[in-house]
């Protein structure tokens, strides 16, 4: 059974390892296998020893846990020895390695991501989850409560298979989760943060977030305020857009306390701030209003503003389009040429380029760099 390249050179290496996790998930549901991971049930230095021993590069990127990254053809494949856990503190798990296959599997959240597959395609399944994944029902492996305590993510991340394999959600793990919700406020901000943005990027997270909101998640993890149904909406009116416009949407409060909190990077929280502020502009403007915006921000910014801010007219495809094809403006001149001008290093230099641009705006930025030169010599003459 091939996944990827690299994944039998591990195969060959290691034939009584099986694939687990995603890829075994997204094989069953006929979607794109992106990342291939194994389970051994082998200490890691034994099979780490065999792996360096047909040549292939191991690197220890979790050895403590028992993993390690073999490297196949400049793509990482990880190979996990079978865990059991003997203590969890609510994030963390003290583990010993085992070769019980169903004990390995009885660790692990969801019965959809506890199925494991050998060399020759057999599925094995000790918990229905290939049942659970026709059904779109995500469930938890053994009892919900028990197994959010042992880690709070998990309830995070119930709700990312939720928004990407759910239809119907399971009675138990949503009681569950709506009595254990204030444990994702114990989680790093770097955590809670990568998990909201793979939910909100999902095909259509609409479900799932109302459900974080139904059962008072959403509401601990955004304590600033959110916005549903304009989140609703932007999902709605653009399925491909990116994730961080769709928790822009989500977003009703205060956005830099948002990014602030949660650690975003500076890149993240700029375009938050950026797409929140106001459009000015409407479907039917003209050229220049179009080109005055352009000038003042990219059209990428103006482009996700429009997904905020569309009612139900008509036209805001067609100006969609004409951001994405215009050419930005970009005002000409530059202090070195009001420099040459006569105009002393200071303010004033400042006060002209503010002159002539506003001039070079009102005109509907077509001006280039000599007619704006004539225009700051007319100024300081």
């Amino acid at each position: 059974m091939r996944f990827l390249p690299g994944a039998e050179e591990v195969w060959a290496v290691l034939p009584e390892a099986r694939v687990v996790g995603g890829a075994v998930r997204d094989f069953l549901a006929g979607r794109a296998v992106a990342d291939v991971d194994f389970a051994a049930p082998l200490a890691p230095e034994v099979f780490s020893a065999r792996l360096a021993a047909a040549g292939i590069k191991v690197v220890p990127t979790g050895i403590a846990h028992g993993t390690v990254t073999a490297l196949v053809g400049g793509r990482g494949f990880e190979v996990t020895a079978l865990r059991r856990d003997v203590a969890t503190d609510g994030r963390h798990a003290v583990v010993e390695f085992t070769d019980d296959w169903e004990a390995d599997a009885a660790r692990r959240d969801f019965t959809i991501n506890a199925m494991s597959m050998d060399r020759d395609g057999e599925i094995f399944d000790y918990f229905g989850g290939r049942a659970d994944l026709l059904a779109g029902v995500v469930r938890f492996v053994g009892t919900a409560r028990a197994r959010i305590v042992e880690d709070y993510l998990r309830i995070l991340r119930f709700f990312r298979f939720f928004a990407r394999y759910g239809g119907v959600p399971d009675e138990p793990a949503v009681a569950a989760i709506r009595e254990l919700r204030d444990g994702v406020l114990g989680l790093s901000a770097e955590r809670v943060w990568g998990e909201l943005k793979r939910i909100v990027a999902a095909d259509d997270p609409r479900a799932a977030v109302r459900l974080m909101a139904e059962t008072g998640v959403l509401g601990s993890l955004v304590p600033e305020g959110v916005d549903l149904a304009r989140f609703e909406k932007v999902v709605a009116l653009a399925s491909g857009v990116d994730g961080l416009l769709r928790v822009a949407a989500l977003l009703a409060g205060d956005v830099e306390g948002f990014g602030e909190r949660l650690k975003l990077s500076n890149e993240e929280q700029e375009f938050l701030v950026a797409v929140r502020a106001p459009l000015g502009l409407a479907p039917g403007a003209g050229d220049e209003d179009v080109r005055r915006a352009l000038a003042e921000t990219p059209g990428e910014v103006l482009v996700a503003r429009t997904y905020l801010v569309q009612d139900e007219g008509l036209g805001w495809d067609e100006l969609r389009g004409r951001l994405r094809r215009m050419t930005r403006p970009v005002f000409p001149l530059q202090g070195r040429d009001v420099l040459e001008m006569g105009v002393a290093p200071g303010p004033a230099v400042g006060e002209v380029l503010a002159a002539v641009r506003a001039w070079w705006m009102a005109g509907g930025c077509l001006g280039g760099l000599e007619s704006c030169k004539a225009r700051a010599r007319e100024m300081v003459s």
